[in-house]
């Protein structure tokens, strides 16, 4: 456990990236089971921007998108997300069209490490087929709505995340070793990144 814990301490170099992990994605990709594993093995707290959402409103997600429509929860999201990236040492689970809105994108980007759970639609769809808690596929046609629903942020999740990791083909606990053996290679490669930049700009001078 001391191990995996050597995410949690502060680093000069990629503090700014690695005291906080951000998960993005589409519905069902894993966002709160994979980020719950996540903090608790790097030893960090674990935000969902969607439960925070409820617990200030003190109703369901669907309420929100009947009495507000969809415009009125994006404008609660930004809001939550503004606010809680300010706290350190989180993982944060954001909902799944977090990254629509260009300034979303920018804020969670230089807030933390960004990283896309990705997974198949055919898998979302298993996933998510049994849960009434989701709005946008309280449709007819589930499966084409999570399609549109991925053609159109599929590039945004790329555009916005540091790693991208396929969350379709392990199990969460085995996934999260594999995230945090990522994380540990990112932060070797940043912090090698701002030592040549160091040295580089010392030869400048």
């Amino acid at each position: 456990m001391q191990h995996n814990k050597t995410l949690a301490r502060k680093h000069s170099d990629t503090e700014s990236l690695l005291d906080n992990i951000i998960l993005i994605g589409m519905m069902g990709s894993g966002k709160t089971t994979v980020g719950r594993l996540l903090a608790n093995l790097a030893g960090k707290n674990f935000i969902d921007v969607d439960h925070e959402i409820q617990q200030r409103t003190g109703v369901g997600i669907p309420v929100i998108f009947e009495i507000e429509g969809e415009a009125g929860f994006r404008k609660r999201e930004s809001e939550v997300m503004r606010e809680v990236v300010q706290q350190q040492n989180i993982v944060l689970a954001t909902g799944g069209g977090a990254i629509l809105q260009p300034d979303n994108r920018t804020l969670l980007r230089q807030s933390g490490t960004v990283i896309y759970l990705c997974a198949p639609v055919s898998e979302l769809r298993r996933r998510t087929h049994l849960d009434k808690n989701r709005p946008l596929l309280q449709t007819g046609n589930a499966y084409a709505k999570l399609m549109e629903l991925f053609t159109q942020r599929d590039p945004l999740y790329r555009e916005t995340a540091h790693i991208i990791m396929d969350s379709s083909k392990q199990n969460a606990r085995t996934f999260v070793q594999r995230l945090l053996q990522r994380l540990r290679q990112y932060e070797q490669k940043t912090a090698n990144n701002a030592q040549k930049h160091h040295s580089s700009h010392q030869e400048v001078k």
